[in-house]
């Protein structure tokens, strides 16, 4: 049995969504303090920081913690258009929550859409950790597991505005 809120959406997906968002949002502004404040002072240790091979730091302030390591081949390595990956997080999961407020069926394809092309970065960014850098992030590996889980979330969300259309 499926409890129904009063927006007719499954009450554990508003939920889910609230606390996949915030938690995301929080790596990502944590994962820009790291690499600013390693910018900044080449001698700063993150808490995420435990060993050489398991290193968040090194991960944020290679090539790849900078628009995918894409960006800077078309625009240049000092372009503003070369942000930090986690700024992209912070307007994804922004973006996630703020859709997520509309009952449309616009708004929930947006929402796939966008969750979609975030695991597609999520499976790029890991290749990139595990077969380029030889590196562990946590960091990292819980945004990707949030992306995920934001995709499940969505989809069943859609499927679930679906449904509210066809019974109306």
């Amino acid at each position: 049995m499926v409890v129904v809120g009063a927006q007719g959406l499954p009450t554990w997906e508003r939920k889910a969504r609230i606390i996949l968002c915030v938690l995301g949002f929080i790596l990502s502004i944590y994962a820009l303090h790291v690499e600013l404040s390693r910018e900044s002072n080449p001698d700063y240790r993150a808490m995420c920081d435990l060993g050489q091979y398991v290193s968040c730091s090194k991960v944020f302030t290679s090539r790849w913690g900078r628009g995918f390591g894409l960006v800077q081949i078309f625009v240049g390595q000092d372009s503003p258009l070369n942000q930090p990956n986690s700024v992209l997080g912070i307007i994804f999961y922004t973006l996630q929550l703020g859709l997520g407020l509309s009952l449309s069926q616009r708004a929930a394809v947006v929402l796939v859409l966008a969750s979609w092309v975030s695991v597609a970065g999520s499976l790029y960014l890991a290749s990139i950790l595990l077969f380029v850098l030889g590196d562990f992030c946590m960091v990292c590996v819980s945004t990707y597991a949030i992306n995920f889980a934001l995709l499940f979330t969505n989809l069943k969300r859609r499927r679930a505005l679906d449904e509210m259309k066809k019974a109306a």
